[in-house]
């Protein structure tokens, strides 16, 4: 793994009206449309894909959302790019179901479309997924806390922080893998929450951000101020969740704290010890291939091959955690802090 992303040492941002980040007489001309331009995700995305851009010799023009939710602005994007004449687009879908009839026209019209971390479903409305497989990363961080408990899981009180209900794919991925690593039937595969476990004290609307993750922390403890156990969507929102429980007089003992991203200010958090194991995905490779595929396709119109039967490709995950357990593979913190972003 560590050799694939060295070799993509790219990185992505975006702006909400189209912006050329390769300016030349370039014949192949790509698009990148991410959900907002602010998350240091997309920010090391769009910084990738430039870079893999100019490397390849396509012109690149980005744009965003104005927050995680604003499908209308992508709407409007994926129209700009078709009538420009783009070769292909890159997109990480802010509501999924919201653009299906978008994409579909653009690849009607002859664009290659790829989805860059967010899958749509069903999948195949892009030609192509490159993304982190999300139920392989939350079931990462579910098997480690449940690992790391041991008999003591059975008294496990876990507090869910997620993405708004309006994303449903990585959040439900990303709610579901974690639950299924502690060893918690699901319910509803299209929902997080959906479960009945006695353990769950209940989930919580985050956006994915500090601010939401302390609320969110708050509402829930006030329910049960016993939890033992956080899954959080992403980083940020686990950081809000520790000064929630920061606030009520809490230590790092008290609680075991798990996250996904990735993102170096999320891993130097596992190093305080404020979060206790992370999922590392990899922004800069998904990036990379996308402009890569663009590239292929315009030059000999030759779209990327499935994967297993499913136009998805997997770019990987790795756990993060000072803290191993027999039969969950990790890697350390030093580690992660050599494949880290933002």
């Amino acid at each position: 793994m560590k050799k694939i992303i060295a070799g993509a040492a790219v990185g992505l941002m975006t702006t909400a009206l189209a912006s050329t980040a390769f300016a030349g007489s370039h014949a192949i001309e790509a698009c990148l449309i991410t959900k907002t331009e602010t998350n240091p995700f997309f920010v090391k995305m769009r910084e990738g894909a430039e870079q893999a851009a100019e490397e390849q010799g396509v012109k690149l023009s980005t744009f965003s959302g104005k927050f995680d939710t604003d499908f209308e602005s992508q709407i409007a994007a994926i129209e700009t790019c078709v009538a420009n004449g783009a070769g292909g687009i890159l997109i990480t879908p802010s509501i999924p179901d919201s653009l299906v009839a978008a994409v579909t026209s653009a690849r009607e019209a002859g664009l290659l479309v790829i989805a860059l971390d967010t899958p749509f479903a069903p999948i195949d409305v892009a030609d192509m997924t490159f993304a982190t497989d999300n139920f392989e990363a939350g079931r990462l961080a579910g098997a480690w806390a449940l690992a790391t408990m041991g008999d003591a899981a059975a008294d496990a009180k876990i507090a869910g922080l997620n993405i708004n209900p309006a994303q449903p794919t990585v959040g439900v991925l990303r709610n579901q893998g974690f639950m299924a690593g502690f060893g918690i039937e699901l319910g509803d595969p299209d929902r997080w929450g959906d479960e009945t476990d006695p353990r769950i004290v209940g989930n919580a609307v985050t956006e994915g951000n500090p601010e939401g993750g302390r609320k969110g922390m708050e509402n829930l403890l006030a329910i049960n101020p016993d939890i033992n156990v956080v899954y959080a969507i992403n980083e940020p929102a686990a950081s809000g969740a520790w000064e929630a429980m920061k606030a009520i007089g809490m230590s790092p003992d008290d609680v075991i704290i798990t996250g996904v991203d990735g993102g170096c200010p999320g891993v130097k958090d596992v190093e305080a010890g404020i979060i206790d194991a992370t999922s590392q995905q990899y922004p800069l490779l998904m990036a990379k291939l996308g402009v890569e595929a663009i590239k292929v396709f315009a030059e000999t119109g030759e779209k990327p091959q499935p994967t297993e039967g499913k136009n998805f490709f997997d770019t990987g995950v790795a756990l993060i955690t000072d803290k191993p357990v027999d039969g969950v593979p990790s890697i350390s913190v030093a580690e992660g802090l050599k494949l880290c972003w933002g």
